[in-house]
């Protein structure tokens, strides 16, 4: 029997979708191995743990977790040797049924050096476990700064420094921080287990010293050890800087565990939830729902029953504003409100069409009110991101589409409720802000194979980039013929479409992970029980709307 055009669509999607999660799981088999098999086996040989390996062992066996920025530094740093992962494995997991967020030095890395990307990175950590108030555990094993980068990552704000005011913030906010050092633990490096809560150091292992043997002895002509300088019995025993003297990696993780094992428990932010149920649709489904050409319409509706509980969808607004779904539902037993892109083409009230992935006035007007809602109602946002931006022209202005548009982006950016945002597909220009793009504080933002992040799609970059390079190159007299304009335009293509691809988002942490669209209820889950840690500190204000 023949197959429909559907089936045909579906499959051919199915396929694409394949090809990408493939790419994916061998791009993370690389990374993981960090700096390669060879320095995993000088690791070894100390007797020590890989940076992955003390997470593994850390965390309770079995249970669920999630990377943050696995891909960080990818196809970054080429001239200096890489830094997969950025030198750092940051992971969201459980400790005796407890949520911590565990980050740890890849010594694989550089000896753990921090590049620009790693001092990022961690503090996108820091950032989480703040939002969410959750325990956050340090596994130091570094070098310290990478000289060659110092300008990069040493003296700005947002750079190494902002660690260690992190860490007194954090204290005084009452966030748990644990720190383990288990190897070089060097210069202002030293400060980070010291501003935590507590600390561990191994012995024979672990050291702890603002300079080394060899720079104290350039400095004052001191002839001493790195052992007797700052290593276990010295800070356990003569200066009293850590508080445990472990004997090995293991001993030092179980200890971890066991102080973990005590936390009391808070107060909870009082998130709504019920037994879990599966999805009406299974979520592989999604695979050969999304079109592997991202200018092709499909029904979101359909997606979104892959991704919520059955029989717990209910759409707000359901005939009015139709290129956004506004929708209460529950995801793994949580309340949500989500907000989605329908890539539908579909008629308005007055029976006009409306193209699919365009946010119009009455769609902007009718999410900023329903975020409202949900802020009003104590439930987490949920954004599913498929978004090509505002729409545009004479009819749109003249409607007060920026108005409309102020005023949804206003009601986002104030919420007090945790927000997720889920890349599908397109997330270009104002759409990416409006549906909660990274610079609007998602608690977590994660992508899909299928997405693209910038400022508009690859082709239509490079047609208005074209008409420039062209008026350029003949006002110095150059005449273009077809060949020459669509080498130019290929050119020109080639390199926008390298900077959409989500590997470029992931790399520099525009985006937390590139998931499994399987993994999508669990990284939704996962990061509303963290933000049920935190209640808001503020009620719910939007300022001056235009209305």
């Amino acid at each position: 029997m023949a197959l429909s055009t559907k089936e045909l669509d579906f499959n051919k999607n199915e396929d694409q979708m394949r090809l990408k999660l493939s790419k994916l799981e061998q791009e993370l088999a690389k990374i993981s191995l960090g700096g390669g098999k060879k320095r995993i086996e000088k690791i070894h040989e100390k007797g020590k743990l890989t940076a992955r390996e003390r997470i593994d062992y850390l965390l309770d066996k079995g249970s669920d977790k999630i990377e943050i920025g696995a891909l960080a530094g990818y196809d970054m740093y080429e001239e200096h040797g890489g830094c997969p992962a950025g030198g750092t494995i940051v992971v969201l997991g459980y400790v005796h049924g407890k949520q911590c967020l565990v980050v740890a030095n890849d010594s694989t890395v550089k000896a753990g050096a921090w590049f620009p990307i790693t001092g990022k990175k961690n503090l996108r950590a820091q950032e989480i476990a703040m939002e969410n108030k959750i325990p956050i555990i340090y596994l130091v094993d570094s070098a310290g700064v990478y000289l060659p980068l110092q300008d990069e990552i040493f003296p700005d704000k947002e750079h190494f420094g902002r660690i260690f005011r992190n860490n007194a913030i954090m204290s005084s906010m009452g966030i748990i921080q644990i720190a383990a050092v288990m190897g070089s633990c060097v210069a202002g490096g030293a400060y980070l287990p010291i501003m935590s809560d507590e600390s561990l150091i191994v012995n024979k292992t672990g050291t702890i010293f603002l300079a080394g043997s060899y720079l104290v002895k350039a400095a004052i002509g001191e002839n001493i050890d790195n052992e007797t300088l700052g290593g276990a019995v010295t800070h356990t025993e003569i200066s009293g800087v850590c508080d445990y003297n472990v004997e090995n990696d293991k001993e030092c993780l179980n200890t971890i565990r066991e102080i973990v094992h005590k936390i009391g428990k808070k107060e909870e932010a009082g998130f709504d939830r019920i037994k879990s149920t599966e999805p009406k649709n299974n979520i592989k489904n999604v695979y050969g729902l999304i079109p592997f050409d991202r200018s092709k319409p499909y029904n979101t509706k359909e997606v979104i029953n892959c991704i919520v509980d059955e029989n717990s969808l209910v759409e707000y607004k359901s005939n009015y504003g139709k290129t956004l779904i506004c929708a209460y539902a529950r995801i793994d037993g949580w309340s949500v409100g989500i907000v989605a892109n329908q890539r539908e083409i579909v008629k308005n009230s007055k029976n006009e069409m409306q193209f699919g992935g365009v946010i119009y006035s009455d769609s902007a007007d009718k999410a900023a009110r329903f975020i409202m809602n949900c802020n009003q109602k104590n439930i987490p946002l949920v954004f599913l991101t498929d978004v090509t931006g505002f729409m545009v022209g004479s009819k749109s202005e003249h409607g007060g589409i920026i108005k409309d548009g102020a005023k949804m982006v206003n009601a986002q950016a104030n919420s007090i409720v945790p927000k997720f945002t889920i890349v599908m597909g397109n997330s270009y220009g104002a759409g990416n802000y409006a549906m909660c793009g990274k610079a609007y504080d998602p608690r977590l933002i994660v992508a899909w194979p299928t997405a693209e992040i910038a400022v508009m799609s690859g082709s239509a970059a490079a047609k208005t980039l074209l008409q420039i390079e062209i008026a350029n190159l003949q006002a110095k007299g150059e005449q273009i013929s077809k060949e020459r304009e669509e080498e130019l335009f290929q050119h020109i293509k080639g390199k926008y479409d390298k900077q959409i691809s989500p590997y470029y988002a992931a790399s520099r942490l525009w985006v937390d992970a590139i998931i499994d669209p399987r993994d999508t209820r669990k990284v939704i889950s996962m990061g509303i029980e963290m933000a049920n840690h935190k209640k808001a500190e503020k009620p719910y204000n939007v300022g001056v709307i235009q209305v």
